[in-house]
């Protein structure tokens, strides 16, 4: 049997307790404030982020790990006596840390095999992948064969959010095709969705309620489902967002998230997320 470690990277959102019951190594990203640099969960944990949020006169900007940053992770797998990496990130349409991450794999490849893989996704879309990864690794498999579950997942994978504000999204240039929504901000409450990778517009609604759910109803008609996450980003209506799935049945458990500084940075306070993998 092979030992096999999955490595991500902070934009998962995936609770600390929740990676380590899964084997899971987090490489963070950065955050900036200004002329302040944060390390996410490390020197700025979520709840420190969105309080400056609140009180910041400049958004927030976040900055890909360095490629010693995944180095140091994947030696420390290999010191650990694992015998191979998969290494999951965020879209590289959306950041960097994917690339920093191939260079640190080609520069260990003498010490330790690691797969790094783009998973398309963000926030819990590419958290849920990163958990099937790591329960299909405990079982002893591959470095190949947890590859191509998870190549297997992306496509399945969907990510929706409703933001209640595009500046952030407009700042961070990582609108996307969303960026059509900028003319009417006034009159609608945007839902937002990952498309192969990018932030793309999936809807234009007249108030938050129905934003919300729009959200809801879209998740609904994808079942069957096999794994829910939603998301938190400071919604003060997140009880009634998570009520609103009562009744969809999972494969596993929902989980329930604080969206995190790398992901929040772009979308704002008042985001609120579902992310799911479609059975199959």
């Amino acid at each position: 049997m092979a030992r096999v470690r999955v490595i991500t990277d902070s934009a998962c959102d995936l609770k600390p307790a929740l990676a380590s019951e899964h084997d899971i190594t987090i490489v963070p990203l950065s955050i900036r404030f200004g002329s302040e640099e944060f390390i996410d969960g490390e020197t700025l944990d979520t709840a420190e982020f969105w309080r400056r949020c609140a009180a910041s006169a400049v958004l927030p900007e976040t900055a890909a790990p360095s490629p010693g940053a995944f180095q140091k992770a994947f030696l420390q797998a290999a010191e650990d006596g694992y015998d191979g990496v998969v290494c999951l990130n965020l879209s590289a349409e959306l950041s960097g840390t994917h690339q920093s991450a191939r260079t640190a794999a080609d520069a260990v490849s003498g010490t330790i095999p690691v797969s790094v893989v783009d998973t398309r996704s963000v926030t819990m879309g590419q958290g849920l992948i990163a958990l099937a990864a790591a329960e299909t690794a405990s079982s002893g498999a591959s470095v190949e064969d947890v590859v191509a579950q998870v190549e297997h997942l992306i496509p399945r994978t969907k990510v929706y959010g409703a933001v209640d504000k595009l500046d952030h999204l407009e700042k961070g240039g990582r609108i996307g095709g969303a960026r059509a929504l900028l003319g009417s901000l006034l009159s609608i409450k945007p839902v937002i969705m990952v498309a192969d990778g990018v932030v793309e517009e999936e809807s234009k609604q007249r108030t938050r309620t129905r934003s919300l759910r729009y959200l809801a109803d879209k998740v609904r008609a994808a079942g069957p489902i096999s794994r829910l996450a939603i998301c938190n980003g400071q919604a003060t209506d997140i009880d009634e967002f998570v009520a609103m799935f009562q009744g969809i049945e999972t494969e596993f458990p929902l989980v329930i998230v604080d969206l995190g500084p790398v992901v929040g940075t772009h979308t704002g306070p008042g985001t609120v997320g579902a992310c799911l993998i479609k059975a199959g």
